[in-house]
Order: structure tokens, then sequence, then C-alpha cells
């Protein structure tokens, strides 16, 4: 903290102190003329400029400094300053391996990388509307597979970066934002106690996509081992914006949207039966009309402001940004608002020696949720009771009375009526950056952040429905308060070496981490309120005295590394050297320390050549990554007090090490064409050991029962191959022309591995303790067990395959597992075409080869629930009898291929007498189209889902169980410079 006092006081003694130096002048162009709003700026420093009308440009630099001129669409060039004499800057046109990619600590342009690293720049995801920057990533870059778990504002998703890694420890890649890496993890309470447990939200909402410059993905182990034992799953580095360059006035920009979302059910959904439909096939006509779809659904809008104010002097850069986003969901009474602001401000000083950068990300939410829940019973949640409501009976409302069956058949629009939730979450992610540059060939860098998040959520659910769950003494109703706080830590200090000799650039960077993750929380709950009460959060004491129970936590986690990288760039040959030492104290004594270290080796085969090729690179790494994302205090006994009698909750393990995952892979980067076509090529191979599981408490021994981690023997092999390609069809002035496409292949397969570890939770009537997936020897992870069903005899009862392969009764039936969870391919497109004013740009993404589990058609829509309950048609036409149960089994997995048609954007470029009738230097509008159709013969809702139906702590995937529905939206909007 000492570090950091220093550190303040510096930047408020000097900021605003200048320096001087000579002007130099020059001149940026290209093969078809000048560059106007080209970017050049004195390397290692804020202080730049932009060209103007012309190409020219002036700018304060001393001799020996370096000049970096950049353009969109060109390689970027440096230029030596040796005297005051004009520059003559002539850019070529550039293509992707010309990109600069942000690495761990540092970047390096593309072609000069060992390590398996792509890049997307905001100009790749301006149009595309997300709740979070992991959505923006779908169908862009090779071997990533972003997975909303719903349609729900905000949902959590399922980040893979080349699979799984692990079979219970997170599976999720590192998020660095601004150089921070994030402590992972859910930061807001999920719902609970009413009707099942809902989900906590995605912990990357608090990121406006405004604010965002550019994502970088790292994949291999020459590009993650810097992250120790973070990078097992890859990591995603997200870098935000800055200030304005050169800019002599305040630059100002506006951008506003209006959307309107519906309902996006794909051509395949098997919908309920409608009310006609009901009597037809011998349903009660009760003389009412209900439709689940207007019963809690609705067309929802959402509103979009953000605006920017930048200011750059010579030695200074500022930009504020503040947005809006108000959401509603297409669920009624669900939405979710985020205010936003970014703040950044960069300093040069003592003659441009030291330069210190300031940023803050603050956000906050508000979300409103409702009873859509991931392990419902029998009653369902709003989902399941708006499903199986029988379309010929009226709901009524609470002006003429809410139709009452029973406790446990409940009415959908008095449970919509009944329920409120509402979550606040606080975020500030907020760094001080110092470079102190030592000499020209030394600089030192320090870090300090923090990332504060306060949480809280309330919810309740009134005494005038009765349910049967909730009903304690006589008095009905139930209230939820919690509240969840985490606060992290961050000190970084790294010292870069870099030097020139003859053909070869050496670079060596050393450092030291250290992080500190605290988190706390506290719940309350009560069921059981007087049937007049209605406010029942703020008064929640008015609950039966039996009907209350409290619980509060707090967790601490330290990690502190120590790292170096050594990497080599020559004409041809290209290597990268990492060590990195991580202590966790989540780990016993003797073994809190691992070792990662890692090998890149490069070859560039080909490089500037002309002709079909013109640049190809051959890429080879191997190396050792770790991974201790497992429960907090596992090593250790612990113990909670519960009416004053202690009760162990962890039985230790003092014994255990760390999962590590060794990996190699060779690719490859290249240029065809002219630089028309470039892409990459890559094979990957990642074996993980020592692998990290919560026991049954049965297994815990010695010790009470109670859950423990170990390390299980036996090992978990992920390989894939990866491709992408991006190509320049069309280049001219008015018309360009540009697509690009990857694809990835991926397998996994528990090898040595003695478990037979049942997850994958199946909820509904008769379903209790059953589930579909396990993990065991030579099987991939989350492969379905479930009886094979082959159809209905004669008197429509189920057939199911036997031991012996022939077709009988459920009694004897053998269980198959030959069908996995996860996708052994993801696809990905996007091509976007500018015709003078006229722009289009559209995105597409695919998973297939992987089968979802369909546990809401399992847990209601079988023959014997008719006409009680309402159903599909396609049930009463099956030919199953009444009295057949509705067992798990084959019939209801679904093979859950599917290529969406994510994203459509159009746009206009408005004229320049536009323009300057209202002072604007850029404006634009658009129609933004997401989800435009999904291609898909999953029944349900929509293919791309995954509810969590873990069990025992073991992670699910590829369930499908009463999900919020996934909405189609269109987009109205505007963006304006001045």
């Amino acid at each position: 903290m000492k570090m950091f006092a220093k550190t303040s006081c510096l930047l408020l003694f000097f900021i605003g102190v200048t320096s001087y130096a000579q002007s130099v002048s020059g001149t940026v162009s290209s093969e078809d003329g000048p560059l106007p709003g080209a970017t050049v700026i004195v390397k290692g420093t804020t202080n730049g400029t932009t060209t103007d009308f012309d190409g020219n440009f002036t700018i304060n630099a001393a001799v020996g400094d370096v000049l970096q001129v950049s353009f969109v669409g060109f390689a970027s060039q440096e230029v030596n300053v040796q005297s005051d004499q004009p520059i003559s800057v002539n850019l070529s046109p550039g293509n992707e391996l010309d990109e600069i990619v942000v690495t761990g600590y540092g970047t390096v342009v593309k072609r000069d990388a060992t390590g398996a690293v792509d890049a997307i720049g905001s100009d790749s995801f301006d149009l595309v509307s997300a709740d979070s920057p992991a959505q923006i990533l779908r169908g862009k870059v090779a071997g990533v597979q972003i997975t909303s778990s719903s349609g729900e504002p905000g949902a959590g998703v399922s980040i893979r970066v080349r699979g799984n890694t692990s079979v219970r420890s997170g599976n999720e890649p590192l998020i660095v934002v601004d150089g921070i890496p994030l402590a992972g993890g859910n930061i807001s309470p999920g719902a609970e106690g009413v009707l099942g447990k809902g989900s906590a939200k995605n912990p990357l909402n608090f990121i406006n996509q405004n604010d965002i410059e550019s994502i970088n993905v790292l994949k291999d182990a020459s590009s993650t081992a810097i992250y120790g034992s973070r990078g097992a799953n890859g990591v995603i580095v997200i870098t935000t914006k800055k200030g304005a360059i050169g800019a002599s006035e305040p630059r100002v920009t506006y951008s506003g949207a209006v959307s309107f979302a519906s309902f996006a059910q794909n051509s395949s959904f098997n919908d309920v039966m409608s009310a006609k439909a009901f009597v037809a096939n011998g349903g009660d006509n009760d003389g009412g009309s209900y439709n689940w779809q207007d019963a809690i659904l609705r067309d929802a809008t959402t509103v979009n402001h953000d605006i920017t104010i930048s200011k750059a002097t010579e030695n200074s850069s500022t930009r504020l940004s503040i947005g809006a986003n108000l959401q509603d969901g297409i669920v009624k009474k669900t939405g979710m608002d985020k205010y936003s602001l970014s703040f950044f401000n960069a300093n040069d000083l003592f003659d441009g020696n030291l330069n210190v950068q300031t940023r803050v990300l603050y956000t906050r939410i508000k979300e409103n949720g409702q009873l859509i829940t991931n392990d419902a019973g029998y009653m369902g949640n709003l989902i399941g009771a708006a499903l199986y409501w029988i379309p010929t009976r009226n709901t009524g409302n609470e002006k003429v009375g809410y139709t009452s069956i029973s406790n446990d058949y409940l009415n959908p629009v008095h449970l919509l009526d009944a329920y409120d939730d509402e979550g606040v979450t606080n975020r500030v992610l907020s760094s001080i950056t110092s470079k102190l540059k030592l000499s020209e060939k030394l600089s030192f860098t320090s870090l300090i952040a923090i990332d504060n998040s306060t949480a809280s959520r309330a919810s309740q659910i009134v005494p005038s429905i009765e349910i049967k769950d909730l009903q304690n003494n006589g008095l009905n109703g139930f209230a939820r308060i919690s509240k969840d706080q985490r606060f992290n830590r961050t000190f970084e200090n790294t010292l870069n070496y870099s030097d020139q000799f003859d053909e070869w650039k050496l670079d060596v960077l050393m450092g030291y981490s250290y992080y500190n993750y605290i988190s706390q929380g506290n719940w309350m709950t009560g069921t059981g309120f007087h049937a007049n009460q209605t406010n029942l959060i703020d008064n929640i004491k008015g609950v039966n005295n039996q009907g209350r129970d409290i619980d509060s936590w707090k967790n601490e986690v330290e990690l502190q590394s120590y790292f170096a990288r050594a990497t080599l760039v020559g004409e041809k040959i290209l290597a990268t050297l990492t060590y990195r030492i991580d202590g966790s104290s989540r780990f016993g004594t003797g073994n809190k320390y691992g070792a990662f270290p890692s090998v890149g080796l490069g070859y560039k085969l080909i490089e500037g050549a002309s002709g079909a090729f013109n640049n190809v690179k051959l890429r080879l790494n191997w190396g050792i990554t770790g991974n201790q994302e497992f429960k907090v205090n596992s090593a250790v006994a612990k113990a909670n007090y519960e009416n004053a009698t202690p009760k162990v909750v962890t039985n230790a393990n003092p014994n255990l090490v760390w999962e590590t995952t060794t990996s190699y892979g060779v690719g490859t980067d290249f240029e065809l064409l002219d630089g028309k076509i470039s892409g990459s090529l890559d094979y990957f191979n990642k074996i993980t050991q020592d692998l990290l599981f919560p026991t049954p408490e049965a297994s815990t021994k010695p010790g009470p029962a109670s859950p423990r981690f170990v390390n299980l023997p036996g090992e978990l092999h992920n390989t894939g191959v990866e491709v992408g390609l991006n190509a320049s069809l069309i280049d001219k002035e008015e018309l360009t022309w540009e697509l690009s496409a990857n694809a990835a292949f991926l397998s996994n397969e528990l090898k040595d591995f003695a478990g037979f570890i049942q997850t994958g939770g199946i909820n509904g009537q008769g379903l209790s303790g059953a589930y579909a997936q396990v993990l065991t020897n030579n099987q991939p992870l989350y492969s379905y067990y479930v009886f094979d069903f082959q159809g209905y005899d004669a008197q429509g009862n189920s057939q199911y395959t036997q031991p012996d392969g022939s077709v009988g009764g459920l009694g004897s039936a053998s269980k198959v597992l030959d069908k996995q969870a996860l996708p052994t391919m993801n696809l990905g497109f996007s091509t976007s075409l500018r015709y003078k004013a006229f722009d289009v740009g559209t995105t597409f993404y695919g998973a297939f080869g992987h089968y979802l589990y369909n546990n809401t058609a399992n847990a209601y829509f079988f023959r014997s629930a008719f006409p009680v309950r309402n159903l599909p048609e396609s049930v009463i036409q099956s030919g199953q009898n009444s009295a057949d149960p509705n067992s798990p089994s084959t019939k209801f997995l679904e093979k859950g291929d599917f290529l969406r048609w994510s994203n459509l954007s159009i746009g206009y470029t408005l004229s320049d007498s536009f323009k300057n009738s209202i002072r604007a230097s850029n404006a634009r509008i658009y129609l933004n189209i997401n989800n435009l159709a999904t291609f898909t013969d999953y029944s349900g809702f929509d293919p791309e889902v995954d509810i969590d139906k873990s069990m025992g702590g073991v992670p699910s995937s590829g369930m499908d169980y009463l999900t919020y529905p996934r909405n189609r939206s269109f987009a109205l909007g505007i963006d304006l410079s001045f």
C-alpha cells in the first residue's frame, strides 16, 4: 500500500507537467494517395496526433524518438526521428498478420507470435448488440464456444476455449480486463428457495460494450502460461478504450438505439395445444380462453444511450464515457437496467520518462426476475405452470379474482403477479498503472488495482397464493433477502528489458504478482406470513417464528506469483520461453506452490513474397498450466455451528496437489494471393492429471461423513483442430467486401478413470434422484446414461433395449452410453460489405455433434397428464397409453445441432452536407437485427441452452428444463461524432 500512496502522490503533484521537443512534420499516404485520419504517436507515450485531409501531420518529437504510424486496413509502420526535416510515410495495405495482439503483460505483432492468439477489434463488434463481452465472441474465434444459459437479460454464459480441461474444477477461461485478472465466478446472489433454485447472472455484465477497444483470446500454452495456474482454460484479454490522440478540442460521440424484441420460436418447437386442438383431442371445453404466451410473455423494448467525451494535450489524454442500457425481458416483470461510467486518464511526466494511467469502470445493474428456476418439482415454476394450464380455462386476474385449482396446480397468472424479485449490483474496477523508463532498454511497470462489488437480492411471493411447499402452520408466502460482497486486490510489478542484436530482437520480462480475493455474504428467509401482509421483504419478521432461517459466510483466497518470459525474434526464427511459479492459499502446507513452464517456437517459412504464397509461419508449443479453482478451505477442516452445535462441512485433505494440464500444439499462420486471404490452422492436445474432485460423504474417510476434495487418478484427454480464414474479396475505393470463417473440431475422453460419477439431475414428478449423465472411463465428459427407448408396443407401453439386444419393458432394460453433451464441432461465419455510404454485415454461428436432454418434455409431456394438464399434440398422437410412465430415456434425448443467423446490420453514413449542418464529423444510422433465424431439429424453446443441473457439485452440460425463452430483436440506432 506504500507504493500505492507514493504513486498517487506523484500523479496528483505532477499532473499537468509538460515536456517540450522540436516540431516534426510529415505526410502519411498509400499508393492511392494521402491518408486523412491516420494516427501518429511517439512510441511509449500518449503524445500523438492525426493527419489532416491531405495526410499532413505535425508533432513534437525529439531526435531518436520513434513514431508509430497506423491506419485502419493498413500495416502499421515505425519511423525514427533523425532530424527536424519532414518525414514521408507510405503505408501498405494491411492484413491479419499485421494486427497488434494483446498478450500477457505486453503486445506482439501477430506475425511474430509463437502462440495461438486471436484479436477482435471494436470495428468487428460495434454493430453487435450484446449484454456481455463474452457474447461478442460468438462465431468470431475458432475454438471458442459461448453458450448462454437461457434468453434472460444478463443470463449467465458458459465460455469454453478449446473445450473442457477439468472434470470438476473451473473450466472457464481467465478474464483479464486492462491488465487486471478477475477473480471469476458469480458476483450476485442467485434466486433460491421458491420452487427451486435460479442461476446468478453473467459476471461480465458490468462491462459496457461501447467501452471495449479489443478482445484478445490466448489459447495455447505458449500464450497462456505467463498466467500460470489460471491459464489452463485459456485467457480472454479485454482492453478498454483510451482517450483521443492529438485532439486540440474535446471530442464528443453519442450512440443511441431503441430495439423491440419478441419470442423467437424456432421452426421445430413442439408447442402445447391451442384451445381448438385441446378440445379436438378430447379435452374439456370449460368455456375459457388461455394462451400461455399471452399470459406470461410480452413484446419488450430496450433503450440504449452512450455518450463519450475525450480530450488530449501534448502530454495527457482523458476519456469519460457514460452509458445507460434499459432492457425489458420478454417474460413479464423481468428486465435489466445497466448504468455505466468509464474514466481513463494518462499523463507523461519527467520529459516522458514516467507515464501514469488511471482507469475506473463503474457499473450499477438493477435486475428484475421471475420464478424461472433450474430444479422445480412437479408443480413447476412460472414456465412450467404456464405450459400445463389447460387452454379452455380462464386464469382470472386481480380485479375479478384468480382461478384456483389446488395448492399444487398453480395458476401462472396468479404466480406471475404474486412474485417479485429485484437484484442490485454495484461494481467498481479501478487501477493505477505507472510505467517508468529507466533507460532506453529498461522499464519498470507497477499496477495497483481493486475490484469491489456489492450485490443484494430480495424476492417474495405474497400469501394470497397458496403453494403447497410454502405453507407453514396454515400460513402462506415466502421472502428471501441476500447480500454478496467481493473485494479483490491486485498488485503487480514487472521489469522489462528490450534490445536489438543485429537481426535479433530480444525482450525479457520478469515480474511479481499478489492477488487477494475476499468474498462474504448473508441471507435470511421466511415462510408463513399473515394473509393480509403484502410487503414481506420490508417486514420479514412478520413470518411465523418456525419459518425463519438465516446464514452468513466469509472466505479469503491469496495467490502470489513469480514469473519470467524471454522472447527472441529473428528474421526467420521466433522463440518464447515462459516460467511461472504460483502459490495458492487453497492448498495445504507443502503443496501451496506449483511451477508452470512453456516453450513456443516459430519459423517464418515464407515472408514478404508475392504471388500465391506471401507469408507462411510455422508454430510449435508445449507447456504446463495449473488449476486451483476448487472450493475454498478444502485443504483444512471446516465446521459451522447450527443451533449451537458444531457441524463439519468440509473434511480436511491437506494432501491436495495442483491439477495440471500438459498441452502441446502445432500450427501455422499464412497469407495467400497477395494478402487477399489469411488464416491459421492449429492442432492441439491437452492432458489433465491429478483431477480435483469432490467425493460423496460416504467416501470421505478418514474423518466424519462430510464433503471432501481429492485428486482422482486418471487423465482427461482433450484434442482438437481449429481453422480460421479471412478474405478480402473486393478492395476498391467505393466497394469493399470481406468475409471470415472459422471451425473447431473437438474431442475429449477420460482415461484410466476408475469412477462412475452421476450428474445431469432430472426433475419432475416421479423423477426424484434421476440423472442423465455420468463421468466414467473411456467416455467423453457428461456422456448420457439413460434407457434406450425403442417406441411403444401395441398397448402403448414404452419399449426399451434389453441387455441381450432384444426389445422389452422397463423392468430389465439396459442403459446406453453412446452420446455426449459437448459439441464436437463449432462453426462461425461473418461477412461485411461496404458500398459508398452503405454498409451491411452479418454473422452466423453453430454447434454440432452433441445431444440435449429435454427435461421439460420428460417432466410434463406424457399421456397420463391429459386432460388435466395441457400437452403438445404430438404426445396425444404418439400412441402412448395413459398408464405408461415417463421414465428417463433416449426418448427425451435430442440432437442439439443448430446453425443460428445471429446478426444482420444495415447502415448508412449521412452526407457531408447533413453532417456540416449539425456540426458533426460523422453521422451514421443503422438497423440491427439479432437472432434472425435458428436452423435446428430440437423441439425445445432453443437449442443453445445450458441449465445448471449439477449433482453433488459435479457440473452438467446440455440440459434443458423450463428455460427462459430466447428473443428476436430489431434495433434502430444512430452514431454521432462531434
